[in-house]
């Protein structure tokens, strides 16, 4: 999809949900004519971003088919983000 333009068309299939793709489809044609820009790039940005993750899920699993550890590299954040979490709750969310 990198090659090609992204259109109302392309985002929609990208989605793969089609109750995500409705909500896309609803959001386009109900968005102001000053708005519509901004709705299309956030939309493009989340079709991108699940494109990314469908991807990764397939590395992933190509990973373990060949019996190798995909986690291999990873950097484990699980004490960093408690940590940070714990402090966010001390002092409150803004």
């Amino acid at each position: 999809m990198s090659e090609q333009p992204w259109t109302i068309e392309s985002i929609r299939d990208a989605l793969g949900n089609p109750t995500l793709a409705q909500r896309f489809l609803r959001e386009i044609n109900q968005a102001p004519a000053h708005e519509l820009l901004n709705v299309f790039a956030r939309w493009e940005r989340i079709a991108k971003d699940t494109l990314a993750a469908v991807a990764r899920g397939r590395e992933v699993s190509a990973a373990e088919a060949r019996g190798e550890d995909p986690t291999h590299g990873w950097h484990d954040a699980t004490d960093r983000v408690a940590v940070e979490a714990d402090r966010i709750r001390t002092r409150g969310a803004a």
